[in-house]
């Protein structure tokens, strides 16, 4: 996917010539000068011109003018913090900027500095009010920020970013040695490093790091010390191997460093554990922001140290990310819960512990990385609903899942989801016509279906997603799992950078059968071939229990359907056949579960099929037709009314 284009409105040399106005206004008030926050506006303004381009032929003007203010400021106000801001400008002018003519006027601010005889300060006189707190500050700039994230809009533009920086800067400049400095200096350096990934400009990863490095320096003893130095390792190892040996704060750092260096790997960052489950199953997935090798073992209950079974997943190189929860309860009839923890400086453990089960899996996706855990229970004793009847197990019974007991009371099909492919940021394929896109096509296609389902065959639909939001793969099959769910159907359109490509294909879970297939796999899987390759040789394990013939018999009803029925109501209607392929949204389905390439939205007649309502109609038909005719093989009194 392309990066979105970073912008800018202003000029650095617009916003210099803007402060320097501002600052001769100031000089020119006796009244301005009275007041602290007339001076912060103004040093705001310079510092604006730096950040605008940290690399750009104004920056040393603007960062100078900036101490140089807090210098004058200093005079009035007799604060050290004002003081210490000073110098530490003077000094990164100096470090920054080694052959600017800045760096001349910053060591003679410096010398200044050093002669200059200490005033006492002016008490009661100078009224330097403060009218919020540096904590109002930081509330209203996370406000901003928070505001930032939701406009897709506002984050292409580069002002944007900086407005939500400088916000956070001001909490820092409000009272530098103040409990909220630290946060405001820490958010203003996370900004930078994620406009960084948007803009590949050096200057702002160079400005993250930076910042990451003052706070390490000035807040030792704050806990966004830590964060800084994980910040600062994930963001750039070689910087922190750098300044490794002038620190020795920086031990653990050069320990991980070692560790990583000796497997000739990157460090990931797991950044969060995810859940879905119901009595009988629970699916875990750990998320990690890159790839990273992993083992993971069986533990038996030890009662002698009060411990249950437990199951833990070790990633190697790793470290655990700052908004990591290290607990995440879970409490269902086979797990109590999920811990995730540093176990050494280079490696993060994720332990379950386990009430009971009777087998699980775990397998891993990518782009992005994840760790998916597919745990069974043991069969229970228990009550069950079939339709309107209690049915109570007897003492010594097998409690069966809703699917078993409908096939056993010849119900059939009783419970199908229906999956609309991609949703929210993820738009999937772009459609031959402007503004139409996969993921508002297939929500429509499903909601008809749906209906249809309900009406027709009588059975019970569950909806992964009922509007435009967006849910990861291992999520949709989870919610079918869950859900105890007889059949799922996932709905998408087709793209090929072959423009003439049409027709229609039904998949079902299983290793790729051609180029084709792999293709198309690795397009609705948002990965690469390779990737499509590599999972393959972890699927024979994987599907030992998915229901691969019940799937490629629902696949071939409903793809014949299709066929059938689209080419009495349309011309040029190919038949592309059932196909198998690695699917991540169909991994570790329970039940037949099959995802259905309605038609080509790269395509110019069949795009424009698609978003017409009288074709969703007849693709539903023909789909409904289709799970009908294998309803009617699976179980022939099961459509008898």
């Amino acid at each position: 996917m392309m990066q979105p284009e970073i912008s800018s409105a202003a000029t650095a040399k617009d916003k210099y010539i803007k402060a320097e106005v501002s600052y001769n206004k100031l000089l020119k008030s006796r009244k301005k000068l009275k007041y602290r926050d007339n001076w912060l506006s103004c040093i705001k303004k310079f510092q604006a011109v730096y950040r605008h381009d940290p690399s750009g032929p104004w920056a040393a003007a603007g960062l100078y003018m900036s101490g140089k203010l807090y210098q004058e400021l200093y005079k009035l106000s007799y604060k050290k913090s004002d003081k210490k801001e000073a110098l530490d400008i003077f000094e990164r002018i100096i470090k920054r900027f080694p052959k600017s003519s800045y760096k001349y006027k910053a060591s003679k601010a410096i010398r200044a500095f050093s002669r200059e005889k200490k005033h006492k300060a002016a008490t009661g006189k100078a009224g330097y009010g403060k009218k919020i707190t540096a904590k109002d500050k930081y509330i209203k700039a996370e406000a901003g920020y928070n505001k930032l994230l939701k406009s897709r809009k506002k984050l292409k533009y580069r002002d944007n970013w900086l407005s939500c920086i400088e916000k956070f800067q001001a909490v820092y400049r409000h009272d530098p040695s103040g409990p909220w400095a630290a946060a405001g200096l820490y958010m203003s350096g996370k900004l930078y490093r994620e406009l960084y990934k948007l803009s590949y400009k050096k200057s702002d990863k160079k400005e993250a790091l930076d910042l990451f490095e003052r706070i390490i320096k000035r807040f030792p003893k704050s806990r966004y010390k830590n964060k800084a130095e994980k910040a600062l390792y994930v963001f750039s190892p070689s910087h922190v191997q750098k300044i490794a040996s002038k620190d020795k704060d920086y031990n653990k750092e050069r320990r991980i460093q070692k560790n990583v260096k000796s497997t000739g790997k990157s460090i990931s960052t797991v950044t969060g554990l995810r859940y879905w489950s119901n009595p009988s199953y629970t699916r875990i997935v750990i998320d990690v922001d890159r790839e990273a090798s992993y083992i993971h073992r069986l533990l038996k209950k030890d009662p002698s140290i009060h411990k249950p079974q437990r199951l833990y997943v070790d990633l190697q190189n790793s470290i655990l990310g700052d908004e990591t929860k290290k607990s995440t309860p879970i409490n269902d009839n086979l797990l109590s819960n999920a811990r995730a923890g540093q176990y050494t400086s280079g490696s993060v453990r994720v332990v379950i512990d386990i009430k009971s089960f009777k087998n699980y899996k775990i397998f891993s996706l990518r782009n992005p990385f994840r760790i998916v855990i597919d745990v069974w229970g043991k069969e229970k004793k228990a009550t069950q609903v079939a339709g309107s009847k209690l049915i109570t197990a007897k003492p010594g019974a097998k409690i069966t899942t809703t699917s078993a007991l409908a096939k056993q009371l010849a119900l059939g099909v009783n419970r199908i989801v229906i999956d609309p492919g991609h949703g929210g940021r993820d738009y999937g394929a772009p459609g031959y016509l402007r503004g139409v896109h996969e993921k508002n096509i297939v929500l429509k296609i499903a909601k008809k279906l749906a209906k249809k389902i309900r009406k027709e065959l009588g059975c019970e639909v569950i909806m992964t997603r009922n509007s435009d939001r967006y849910l990861t793969l291992e999520e949709r099959t989870a919610i079918a799992n869950t859900k105890n769910a007889d059949l799922f159907v996932s709905i998408h359109t087709n793209a090929a950078r072959d423009r003439r490509a049409y027709g229609i294909e039904t998949y079902f879970l299983n290793l790729a059968t051609d180029n084709e297939a792999i293709l198309v796999a690795a397009r609705e899987n948002a990965t690469s071939t390779k990737n499509i390759s590599d999972l393959e040789t972890i699927l024979s394990d994987l599907m030992q229990n998915a229901k691969i013939n019940e799937s490629s018999s629902l696949a071939y009803h409903v793809q014949k359907s299709l066929y059938k029925h689209m080419k009495k109501k349309y011309s040029r209607i190919k038949n592309k056949g059932v196909k198998q392929a690695p699917f991540y949204v169909l991994l570790g389905a329970q039940m037949p579960s099959i995802l259905i390439e309605t038609s080509f939205i790269s395509n110019s007649r069949e795009c424009k099929r698609l978003n017409n309502a009288k074709y969703q109609n007849h693709l539903c038909n023909a789909i409904v037709n289709g799970i009908r005719g294998y309803i009617k093989e699976t179980n022939p009194t099961a459509m008898i009314r």
